[in-house]
């Protein structure tokens, strides 16, 4: 596969960075101690589970509530991805020198991240307090 000599430095400073996280969490987790991590999260998922490693058959979420967490995965999603084209955006101006091209991509693909992260935080609050509105629940 041929990657143009640009790209080749930004996927290399990706997987330094990628590889840099992964050092340092290994240098945590040591520090805290393996045991101690996996006691925390045996805690967590206990106490999120109603006291059990698995949630119980007489225990099941209304599907409002199922339907409000993948919503709320998809938000979650959704600004990671604004956040990662933030930042193309900016490398990409950043590492412009001048070239009047990429400044124009970077701010193009700047607005575009902004202007996609305004609608779809619009159509969440407009389906919020619509839905709240008919069910008579709170907004």
């Amino acid at each position: 596969m041929y990657l143009p000599k640009n790209q080749k430095k930004l996927l290399f400073i990706l997987i330094v960075f990628v590889f840099s996280f992964l050092f340092v969490a290994q240098g945590v987790i040591a520090e805290t101690g393996a045991e101690d991590a996996l006691s925390g999260l045996n805690t967590t998922a206990q106490t999120g589970f109603g006291g059990g490693t698995t949630i119980p058959e007489n225990i099941q979420k209304p599907i409002s509530e199922q339907i409000g967490t993948i919503i709320g995965a998809l938000l979650a999603f959704i600004g990671v991805i604004f956040f990662i084209l933030m930042i193309y955006g900016g490398f990409l101006w950043m590492t412009a020198q001048g070239n009047e091209e990429q400044i124009t991509k970077a701010k193009n693909l700047i607005i575009a991240a902004v202007i996609g992260i305004i609608i779809v935080m619009s159509a969440y609050a407009i389906t919020a307090y619509i839905g709240g509105t008919l069910t008579g629940g709170q907004t």
